[in-house]
């Protein structure tokens, strides 16, 4: 799976040249794929946003796409769009059970082997570059790593911005059962530090399999609750476990307004005073909400309350739109923003655009 930054209204672009340039656009599994060739008749007028009376280009920075040529590398090739899939509406009954199945049958290269891992993310860089290149003024990406091997990574993430235009990387919030603060990964973390680049970290599904057992079941908990806690895990581990304090120049994004840890976010700033036998002294070295504002986070939070309550804990400076294209997550992101009262029309222009326009570049 890849993930793009998306500019501008992002119904107005999908053209035959995605499709010929090798992508399909997704959800967070490869077998929700739509071409964007089957969306001809979909393309909508360009809307004009204007915030303090001057138009304003807007970015979505959570998005997806799929490689198929990478995909058939991994035997894992997107399933061809239903009816209800091309148009973005819900899959229910039957066709809602093949959906599950075939996201908890689906894995991602993070379990493939180094020679396979390899090529599987040099054919997906390469596609999405080419993509994007084609396309650079209405998208840019992150690019993939196969971060089951961190000095694969490190390299594969140097040649992607150096060589290929990409911002940064889209990574998991765990690797085949690793944490991201596991020591191993400290090459890659040194590498995007040292790089600037951007890590958007979004959960690839529920970790333990106790966990996800209790996650099945109807209401598909295991997206509803388990890809925000998979995120809260991530984000948390990378603070108690001093990452960092080790990569303190890091620039973390993450999806879905960073899961539930800015809606707790106290609770950990008490968790090593109330019992700091169960603390490593001096790690880490400030309150873990410090960290939480040097963090960057989507606005994929649903209601204006919950994007005031967001903006309240790391700052309206440090939240981008987001809207997990083309999950219909979403109908109004744009709307959802310029909608939340409690927002000044600066802190409107910097989720909607400018934040994300700094941060990567564009």
């Amino acid at each position: 799976m890849g993930d793009t930054t998306v500019r501008t209204d992002r119904r107005s672009f999908l053209k035959d040249a995605a499709g010929a340039a090798g992508l399909v656009f997704v959800g967070c599994s490869i077998a929700g794929a739509i071409d964007p060739r089957a969306q001809r008749g979909a393309a909508a007028a360009r809307r004009t946003v204007v915030v303090r009376g001057r138009r304003i280009t807007t970015v979505d920075v959570h998005a997806h796409c799929a490689v198929p040529a990478a995909n058939d590398l991994l035997r894992r090739a997107p399933a061809a769009p239903t009816a209800a899939q091309g148009s973005l509406l819900p899959l229910e009954g039957e066709a809602h059970a093949r959906r599950i199945a075939a996201m908890d049958a689906q894995g991602n290269w993070y379990d493939a082997e180094r020679d396979l891992a390899a090529k599987v993310v040099s054919v997906q860089n390469e596609a999405m570059a080419a993509f994007c290149a084609a396309h650079a003024d209405r998208f840019a990406a992150f690019a993939s790593v196969a971060l089951q091997f961190p000095d694969l990574a490190a390299q594969q993430l140097d040649d992607a911005m150096k060589k290929m235009g990409f911002r940064g990387a889209a990574i998991g919030g765990s690797v085949a059962g690793a944490e991201l603060s596991n020591p191993k990964f400290h090459p890659f973390w040194a590498r995007a530090e040292e790089l600037g680049a951007v890590v958007f970290i979004h959960p690839q599904g529920t970790g333990s399999a106790p966990l996800a057992e209790r996650l099945r079941g109807n209401g598909l908990l295991s997206n509803v609750i388990g890809n925000p806690l998979e995120t809260t895990i991530a984000l948390s581990h990378l603070i108690f476990e001093g990452t960092l304090d080790r990569f303190p120049g890091l620039k973390i994004c993450a999806a879905h307004g960073g899961g539930y840890l800015p809606s707790y976010a106290s609770r950990s700033d008490h968790g090593c005073t109330t019992f700091p036998t169960q603390c490593t002294p001096g790690v880490p070295k400030l309150k873990p909400t410090e960290y939480m504002k040097r963090m960057y986070y989507d606005s994929l939070v649903f209601t204006p309350e919950a994007l005031r309550h967001l903006a309240a804990e790391v700052g309206a400076d440090h939240i981008m739109m987001g809207t997990d294209y083309p999950y219909p997550w979403v109908d109004a992101p744009v709307d959802h923003v310029l909608a939340t009262t409690a927002l000044s029309d600066a802190d409107r222009e910097a989720i909607l655009s400018g934040t994300a326009r700094k941060l990567l570049g564009i």
